[in-house]
């Protein structure tokens, strides 16, 4: 596959606790220099990173991160706060104990919400796959479908798993038409990434992609 084709599904990822301004600016340079999807940051540099690369770049930020067991009314003030600080693109955790519980309304209503606070920005919610049975999987393909967000996407990179290609068949196959799928978390190779794309994975959310290119 094409350098070129892997780098236009790239969310370009820093969100470690530790992350500087200063390594967001690298970040965001390399960004532009690749011509990637985006660079995914901490809220609290989407300001300045938004003020930075202009419209050269999109800026994507994570919301109830990592644990998404926020109340939905913090959720939502974190959308609108990113919003208006610039950012592009929304990736939302969902609240997971409402799966356990099979509170799938609940999380329904949740995403919705958060994707009128959207006002029209693109929104993928994170559904955690290492902590769900497929069941759960299959079921929060078909709220995900319902909610009218853009897309799907697997992990946060927080927890006890990353992205998996036999999740992102699941995904695939149980999404509705239309519903995009992230993988994020874990993706260590240029070769795991051609898979997860050839799967059908329409976004990688990763750090490391970059450095791995430019070593082929």
């Amino acid at each position: 596959m094409e350098k070129r084709e892997i780098l236009k599904r790239l969310d370009h990822t820093l969100l470690k606790q530790t992350a500087t301004w200063e390594q967001v600016q690298a970040l965001c340079e390399e960004g532009m220099e690749y011509e990637v999807a985006s660079v995914c940051i901490p809220p609290c540099y989407v300001k300045k990173a938004k003020d930075y690369v202009k419209e050269r770049l999109k800026i994507c930020t994570v919301i109830g991160f990592p644990n998404g067991n926020m109340t939905t009314a913090a959720k939502v003030f974190e959308t609108e706060d990113a919003v208006k600080n610039g950012a592009d693109e929304i990736d939302m955790v969902i609240n997971l104990g409402m799966v356990k519980e099979q509170n799938y309304e609940g999380v329904l209503a949740e995403i919705q919400e958060i994707k009128q606070a959207c006002h029209g920005k693109l929104l993928k919610v994170i559904i955690e796959t290492c902590l769900l049975t497929e069941e759960e999987k299959m079921k929060l393909c078909q709220v995900v479908s319902k909610s009218g967000a853009d897309y799907i996407k697997t992990s946060t990179g927080f927890s006890t798993g990353g992205a998996t290609f036999g999740d992102v068949e699941l995904m695939r196959k149980h999404v509705e038409k239309g519903i995009k799928v992230k993988a994020a978390g874990g993706i260590a190779s240029v070769e795991d990434a051609e898979k997860f794309i050839a799967l059908g994975a329409d976004r990688l959310g990763t750090s490391r992609l970059i450095s791995l290119l430019e070593k082929k």
